[in-house]
């Protein structure tokens, strides 16, 4: 985990595996960020958070470049019948870290397709 900070903001990214511990890290990802966001806000330090759903990563991926079989059912399952492409995230943390929000501080960006919306 590697945080990116250049006096205005920061970035730290984590991740888990299996749904109990995805949720968990979740719900603690938030609490952190939004204490943080209410800590620090007054400082002009602005602190979100982006929510990915299933983004097209090698590690969805076999050797051959395929899909793992696993990976069909839950692209059907996004609303959206696809999922996210790395530079769909990375638009978005740049959003976040540009001057275009400024006034955003706090928030649980969510960059899934609407799944999270079912």
């Amino acid at each position: 985990m590697t945080p990116l900070f250049d006096g205005k903001r920061a970035l730290v990214t984590g991740g888990g595996t299996g749904i109990g511990r995805v949720t968990a890290l979740a719900l603690a990802t938030q609490g952190c960020f939004r204490s943080a966001a209410l800590e620090y806000a007054a400082d002009g330090i602005r602190v979100n958070a982006v929510c990915p759903a299933l983004v097209d990563t090698p590690l969805i991926h076999d050797t051959d470049g395929n899909l793992f079989d696993y990976i069909t059912p839950l692209i059907a399952a996004h609303p959206m019948g696809r999922i996210a492409q790395p530079e769909e995230i990375a638009d978005a943390i740049i959003w976040l870290c540009s001057d275009k929000s400024s006034y955003v501080t706090g928030a649980a960006l969510p960059v899934d397709g609407r799944y999270t919306a079912q």
